[in-house]
């Protein structure tokens, strides 16, 4: 879905953090009285003290390094088996269902080509199994969020300029891979079928498999499930459409712009864990418009910490400094739903805590939007 609305001049950021919590604070042992008993008390005492010294210096010193993470919704996902036992002939385990090659003929940049899917095949594993893997495709419990963290990607980005057409894409397109490195790793591993989005890139603008893109006075790029292509105008990201400001009138630097795709690959993630249909299929049952707006800005709010934790796996070698966090804190402030727009992508509010949590805790659990109270999602 499209991401982002133009917007009038922004309030100031009401983000505050949180002080992190004291360590508990140790209470010695009352020693026994009599002979020996007072000498053993006395000794165990003292092993008791330099154990819960050592406790507390580490607890105090975790404390230290969590100052800054950002206090969020806690929520705890349901534990939920994502294997089914089968017949115990032997200990082999099934092979992920599909397979893809991420080879150059899925980016095309050509809205004419976008609705080809790529070669991605798929293979099984026709041998006897002991266990067939059952994927969850809830929103509260997907198997998505056993997924665990991203790993660190090697994804250097260079100094392009957002506001040429070819230094953009040649960067997009070079990121994407990036993207496939890491989410392929992990879902994987989780035996979530994976196999890589297409792009369709262009300097002005064009009609894909879900409409034109960007759509009349728009600016924002969209993914299509229809066929996995993410589509994306280049100028107008970077400067905007008619009144739709560009990404570029928040922060020049590109790891905006590349911050979202990583926020439309988050919707491909979403797609191949099944969150998508789900959610789909849960709005078509939802009677009032109100409903289905809440649904839709957990949706997106999700796609947001999905598309930030891409940003913190590669943050030693895009390379994201502690200055540029900020600067994407800032960026994730600045978009989401203004007054007089429909309220589907979250609150700037909400979507810079989303991106925060996305980034700081790097845990697919962490983005459970679903599980989430409503005022972190509104």
């Amino acid at each position: 879905m499209p991401y982002g609305r133009s917007a009038p001049p922004p309030p100031p950021d009401p983000w505050q953090r949180r002080a992190a919590h004291p360590p508990p604070q140790w209470q010695p042992p009352r020693p026994r009285s009599g002979g020996a008993g007072v000498v053993v008390g006395v000794v165990f005492g003292m092993v008791a003290l330099v154990f819960t010294g050592i406790v507390v210096i580490g607890a105090v010193a975790a404390n230290l390094r969590r100052a800054d993470t950002v206090a969020v919704p806690a929520f705890t996902a349901p534990p939920r088996p994502t294997f089914r036992p089968a017949e115990p002939r032997d200990r082999r385990t099934s092979a992920p269902a599909r397979t893809a090659s991420s080879g150059d003929g899925r980016n095309t940049g050509d809205a004419g080509d976008a609705g080809d899917t790529g070669d991605a095949g798929s293979t099984r594993d026709t041998g006897d199994t002991t266990r067939t893997r059952v994927l969850d495709t809830s929103l509260e419990g997907n198997t998505l969020y056993r997924a665990g963290g991203l790993p660190r990607v090697h994804c250097p980005a260079g100094s392009p300029s957002i506001y040429s057409h070819a230094q953009l894409k040649a960067l997009i397109l070079r990121t994407s891979k990036c993207l496939d490195r890491g989410w392929s790793r992990i879902l994987r591993e989780q035996g979530i079928p994976w196999h890589p989005p297409r792009y369709a890139l262009t300097a002005t603008r064009s009609r894909g498999a879900c409409g034109d893109f960007p759509a009349p006075g728009n600016m924002v790029p969209y993914y299509c499930p229809r066929n996995t292509t993410i589509y994306a105008s280049t100028r107008a990201m970077a400067r905007g459409v008619g009144n739709s400001r560009g990404y570029g009138a928040i922060t020049e630097w590109h790891g905006g712009v590349i911050s979202m795709m990583a926020h439309e690959y988050g919707h491909h993630v979403q797609h191949l864990s099944g969150l998508s249909t789900t959610w789909w299929q849960k709005s078509l049952r939802s009677s009032g418009r109100n409903g289905r707006l809440a649904l839709s800005r957990r949706f997106e709010l999700q796609a947001t910490c999905l598309g930030a934790m891409f940003m913190r796996s590669v943050s030693s070698t895009y390379p994201v400094t502690p200055a540029r966090r900020q600067t994407l804190y800032y960026f994730y402030s600045r978009v989401g739903d203004w007054p007089g727009y429909p309220r589907d992508h979250g609150s700037p509010v909400n979507n810079n805590r989303w991106f925060r949590q996305g980034y700081e805790r790097n845990r697919t659990l962490d983005c459970n939007t679903w599980l989430a109270p409503a005022s972190s999602t509104s």
